[in-house]
């Protein structure tokens, strides 16, 4: 029932078209035994009663009456029938358009964590065809549902109005069905929540294939990549034919108890009209609507069916929906509309993914303006330093302020629009050159687009491009060079004019000339601005303010170029190496 009342929630605003819908249904299915009605009268009064030639004589209108009646009310059917299904559907589409936006908004707003522990495929199944699933549970199987219990009630009480014992004979059946459907839920759940899992998979490794198509080429693992997702595609199936084979092994038994009522009804029914217990026109009656009986019984076991897929694609759906962030908005935070002095501090700060400890200790402050260098080896926390001052991450211990303001207590997006960022790892947005350097501020004047691009050295490659500024930029950049992304990257960052400038090794793939062109652009901005640079060059490093090392997330040494020279450590080991 929970799932049902999700449903309804999120049908806000179309509540009162989908109820419409329903009881159009009702009156529809309720319809279907005016036909049979108007065949009972026919036969008794028309066909085999001994009057039947005076009363088409005398009564003829009659007769016209109940066939237009007939032919019209089966039009009208028709009518309310094509009515209510576009009813369905609009509700069904406002429906998933209302769950998408606010999954995208919950994925859009979700923690670094939630990105560590949910597959990109996954999550593109639950945004897809998961939802497409939760469409079709409200445009067909809530509707089918009603259409069966209705038809099948309106019949049984019409039957009972007509004879009971015969009623009673026809639906005899009825609990041999719904014992059948109940064993078939429960061995069938389990099957269709494995075959989610494995259409997730599936998923994951052809959108991992797909992003990094060019790292398969260039290991030439094309053959092995084929076998990996054919072994998930196989997985997929062989899930597949094992939920569809359940089906169809209760399937036999549900057709043959549902076509039973045909010989219940040529044996009963042929009997109790040879000893007169009911009259030819209600046996046609009887059989014209034994359909409304055996379609409902076959129809439970596709409803069943359909439901175990929806409720395994809407648990994983409600999964997202009702996820919320962890690093969000205190309810005391600090409100500071003004732009940040861009004072960075560290307090004893500690950090751990889980069991591992990835920084310890760490205390260092930097003054506004001021440029600070993060050095040491791979994997000793410098990228993991820099997301804490975003709130990327939240620290375990200790405490990380921005202008004397702990960034626990200050707006996210507040904190975050003071904050250019330029990642290690680039992504670019399939997009024009201008619109990703303007992706902080989309209605930035173009000057100011290209007066960025030239800061971060990019303006002469983008010129070169057949399209320039406009060019598109191919999926995360595909179709420039590293260093090109990173230029770009920078520009972006340097776009919003932030008063901290956090560069994650975004020179790495830059030559010297390059490298050295925006180190004279960032030390020249026309806008006061804190660097924070995590880099491996000591070109880069030597003219900081304060340059940090790290090793194994403690600090191991921290001074100025001239200083740590002397000091004989990891600074002057890689001096030495690289001069």
């Amino acid at each position: 029932m929970f799932l049902f009342r999700w449903l309804w929630k999120n049908m806000q605003g179309c509540r009162a078209i989908y109820i419409t819908a329903l009881c159009l249904t009702l009156v529809c299915q309720s319809m279907y035994i005016i036909t049979p009605y108007f065949t009972q009268q026919i036969t008794d009064t028309f066909i085999i009663n001994q009057n039947a030639l005076q009363n088409l004589a005398e009564h003829t209108d009659v007769l016209i009456f109940m066939l237009a009646g007939m032919v019209g009310f089966t039009l009208l059917r028709c009518v309310i029938q094509y009515g209510s299904n576009m009813m369905y559907e609009h509700s069904s589409q406002t429906l998933i358009y209302r769950v998408r936006k606010v999954l995208f908004d919950k994925i859009e707003n979700q923690d670094a964590s939630f990105y560590n522990v949910y597959r990109t495929g996954d999550i593109m199944t639950r945004v897809s065809s998961d939802l497409d699933m939760v469409r079709h549970s409200v445009a067909w199987i809530i509707k089918t549902m009603v259409e069966c219990i209705v038809l099948f009630s309106a019949s049984v009480i019409y039957f009972f109005s007509m004879d009971w014992l015969m009623a009673l004979c026809l639906i005899a059946l009825t609990p041999v069905i719904l014992f059948i459907t109940w064993l078939f839920k429960r061995k069938a759940g389990p099957l269709y929540v494995d075959l989610r899992e494995k259409l997730s998979r599936m998923n994951t490794a052809a959108e991992e294939n797909i992003s990094g198509n060019r790292v398969v080429k260039a290991f030439a693992r094309e053959d092995h990549e084929i076998k990996q997702f054919d072994k998930y595609s196989q997985e997929y199936n062989k899930a597949n034919k094992k939920a569809s084979f359940m089906w169809l092994k209760f399937f036999p038994f549900l057709e043959v108890t549902a076509q039973s009522l045909s010989v219940v009804m040529l044996i009963c029914g042929g009997l109790f009209v040879v000893f007169g217990r009911i009259t030819m026109g209600q046996y046609a009656a009887f059989s014209g609507l034994i359909w409304t009986l055996s379609n409902p019984m076959r129809t439970l076991g596709n409803i069943v069916n359909d439901l175990q897929r929806f409720s395994a694609s809407a648990n994983k759906i409600i999964e997202i929906y009702y996820g919320s962030p962890k690093i969000v908005d205190r309810n005391d935070a600090v409100d500071k509309p003004e732009r940040f002095k861009g004072s960075v501090e560290f307090d004893h700060v500690s950090f751990s993914y889980g069991n591992n400890e990835v920084l310890k200790d760490i205390t260092f402050s930097v003054n506004p303006g001021e440029t600070v260098v993060i050095m040491g080896e791979t994997g000793s926390g410098k990228t993991t330093l820099a997301e804490l001052i975003p709130r990327i991450y939240d620290v375990k211990s200790g405490e990380v302020r921005v202008d004397g303001v702990s960034v626990n207590h200050l707006k996210l997006k507040q904190l975050r629009s003071n904050i250019g960022f330029a990642t290690q790892d680039v992504l670019l947005y399939s997009d024009t050159i201008e619109g990703n350097i303007s992706f902080g501020d989309s209605d930035m004047p173009e000057e100011d687009v290209v007066k960025f691009a030239k800061a971060a050295d990019a303006d002469g490659f983008v010129r070169k491009l057949s399209d320039g500024y406009n060019t598109i930029v191919g999926e995360r950049g595909v179709g420039l060079s590293g260093g090109q992304k990173q230029r770009i990257s920078l520009a972006r960052a340097l776009a919003v004019k932030p008063a901290i400038l956090i560069l994650d090794d975004t020179t790495s793939a830059v030559d010297l000339e390059t490298e050295k062109h925006i180190q004279e652009s960032l030390s020249q901005l026309d806008f006061p601005c804190t660097k924070i640079i995590i880099a491996q060059r000591i070109s880069t490093a030597k003219y900081a303010d304060k340059i940090i090392v790290l090793k194994d997330g403690r600090i191991l040494e921290q001074g100025t170029h001239d200083e740590l020279i002397q000091n004989n450590g990891y600074y002057r080991e890689v001096y030495d190496l690289q001069k």
